[in-house]
């Protein structure tokens, strides 16, 4: 690890390989995430790779979730990998988009949203 990567946080690799997250790379996956809220509460995490903001947010939530005794169903989007993606969540849930954006869904409805300092997991949990 770089001496930059141990001040702001290591590379972007990490949250990639982090196991808390389901990937959603295709709107299959999308489908997939909104069916699941109709069990369960889950959340998306709209995350821009290139943003330094973003990626404080991300590693702060990551962080804030490991600590949590209950572990929710979490889903990550790539922003800059799958804009069409995030526009049709935005489209389609009626929430407007901003970055880094966590999405509270169940049954397939929108009951939290939150943007950059104000996302926590005690939106979730």
């Amino acid at each position: 690890m770089s001496f930059f990567d141990k001040i702001f946080g290591g590379r972007e690799e990490d949250s990639e390989k982090n196991q808390l997250w389901k990937y959603i790379e295709s709107e299959d996956d999308l489908k997939k995430a909104i069916e699941h809220s109709f069990t369960q509460k889950i959340a998306i995490f709209k995350h821009s790779t290139s943003c330094f903001i973003s990626k404080t947010v991300l590693r702060n939530f990551e962080k804030e979730i490991e600590n949590a005794e209950q572990k929710p169903e979490l889903y990550f989007l790539d922003l800059l990998a799958h804009r069409d993606l995030s526009n049709k969540i935005a489209s389609d849930l009626e929430v407007r988009h901003e970055s880094p954006q966590l999405l509270v869904i169940e049954n397939g409805i929108v009951i939290s949203n939150a943007s950059h300092q104000h996302i926590s997991a005690d939106q979730i949990l």
